[in-house]
């Protein structure tokens, strides 16, 4: 075999926490295209290493999967993006931004979610200290999530129903169980509905005016939020 043969089947140089941020990508990209489908073999043909790579970096699969929730939790940007959500907008406006900013984060974790459950690693791993660790780290990033989303109530503070907080995680959780199934018979509300519903509650009679109630929303305000009231 050529040098250039060899050459072309060796992993690329790399410090080893940019391999282990490699292969985890690669995972997390594979879990999103393929559920169940994904093993070591694959996840090193995508990543461009052999499969005996991915054991000198992780002990074992339960180890990388573990790795795979923390990046998946990592919320830097959200959280930079919902802090650059202007206060003087409406609250309806406030949230349906903070909505889209989340939507991809979102969707990226129910469908890692969705695939640890399924494959029982989550109970298969519930002792151990890395998965343990993994599931600190999210919580930190829900936490920090929510109470960035808190932070744009503050407006309204006074005249919430609910301490924001509560309602901010209240918010969190509708978002994250309508990215959980997105194949589910009955089609989760668009964001703007969802919007609304929160602000306005689910009476159409507590509601604004028609022109602007729930079923309006999809219309008016679109996919932007530069346009919610």
């Amino acid at each position: 075999m050529t040098g250039q043969a060899l050459e072309r089947r060796r992993a690329p140089s790399m410090s080893p926490e940019l391999r282990r941020q490699m292969i985890v990508r690669s995972t997390l990209s594979l879990i999103a295209g393929n559920g169940l489908a994904v093993t070591t073999g694959r996840i090193a043909r995508a990543a461009g290493i052999s499969e005996a790579t991915i054991f000198h970096v992780f002990t074992d699969k339960g180890e990388l999967l573990d790795a795979c929730i923390a990046e998946a939790a990592r919320a830097d940007d959200v959280v930079c993006a919902l802090a650059d959500i202007p206060l003087d907008a409406s609250v309806a406006a406030r949230l349906l931004a903070s909505a889209e900013a989340l939507e991809a984060y979102l969707t990226r974790m129910g469908t890692v979610v969705a695939y640890l459950e399924t494959t029982g690693h989550a109970r298969a791993r519930g002792g151990s200290a890395a998965s343990a660790e993994g599931m600190r780290e999210v919580r930190e990033a829900v936490d920090s999530i929510v109470a960035s989303l808190s932070a744009l109530l503050a407006p309204e503070e006074e005249s919430l129903r609910l301490p924001a907080p509560q309602i901010a995680r209240a918010f969190f959780d509708l978002l994250f169980a309508r990215s959980r199934n997105p194949d589910h018979p009955l089609p989760a509300p668009c964001l703007p509905d969802l919007v609304q519903l929160l602000v306005h509650g689910a009476l159409v009679a507590a509601a604004p005016p028609a022109e602007e109630g729930p079923r309006a929303g999809c219309r008016r305000y679109g996919v932007r939020a530069a346009t919610a009231t």
